[in-house]
């Protein structure tokens, strides 16, 4: 039997997963969370053989949940069911430790497929975002300026470009406003760039707003 964890803040995902589970005999859902703290807490009462992540959900998520969770759980296998299916982000998934990356138009055979692999021990990545993973590396040697940030640097990265100021993204991000600012200026020296606006560009260019 496949234990899985769904964690995704959608109650509509949740059910619609659970309900395609349902009829798969060697499948079981284990648990349900709704952001990353919950996804924490019941990881550490419950054990399950698949972790089905999303993205983005309230509070801890995206790549810096994921490298919070291998770093309590390493051998906790996790499989991201995202909406995104840029090159980017799921190269960000799987850099923090993700051991399969699909998105949520992929047709329920290739996600169950997913499942039983990353359940093995393997890895799975979605035909589509394997070949887009491809043809970036391909085309920019994979060394574009923000694949060259931090976890954290990349996370006040996002925020910078969503327009929120250092205040609100240390509230967001529980660090101190010195520490924000530090990495805001490292990531602009790593980027060879002098102002958030140059960034936001950059970001809206390669695709990497939510």
């Amino acid at each position: 039997m496949i234990r899985i964890v769904i964690a995704d803040d959608h109650a509509i995902v949740r059910a619609g997963l659970k309900q395609m589970f349902a009829i798969m005999p060697e499948m079981e859902v284990v648990a349900e969370a709704v952001d990353g703290d919950s996804v924490l807490d019941i990881l550490r009462h419950t054990r399950c053989d698949v972790l089905l992540l999303d993205l983005n959900m309230p509070s801890l998520s995206g790549p810096d949940l994921i490298v919070r969770l291998k770093a309590h759980w390493p051998a906790q296998p996790i499989l991201v069911l995202s909406m995104h299916d840029t090159a980017q982000v799921a190269s960000r998934a799987l850099k923090a430790g993700a051991d399969g990356y699909v998105t949520k138009d992929s047709e329920p055979e290739v996600l169950l497929s997913a499942i039983r692999k990353v359940a093995a021990g393997g890895r799975f990545i979605s035909s589509e975002v394997a070949q887009k993973m491809a043809l970036l590396a391909t085309a920019t040697g994979d060394v574009l300026p923000h694949n060259a940030l931090s976890t954290r640097e990349y996370d006040v990265f996002k925020c910078l470009v969503k327009g929120m100021g250092v205040n609100d993204i240390a509230e967001q991000l529980s660090i101190s406003n010195k520490t924000v600012s530090t990495h805001k200026a490292r990531l602009l020296e790593k980027m060879r760039m002098a102002s958030v606006a140059e960034l936001t560009r950059y970001a809206v260019d390669n695709q990497l707003l939510d």
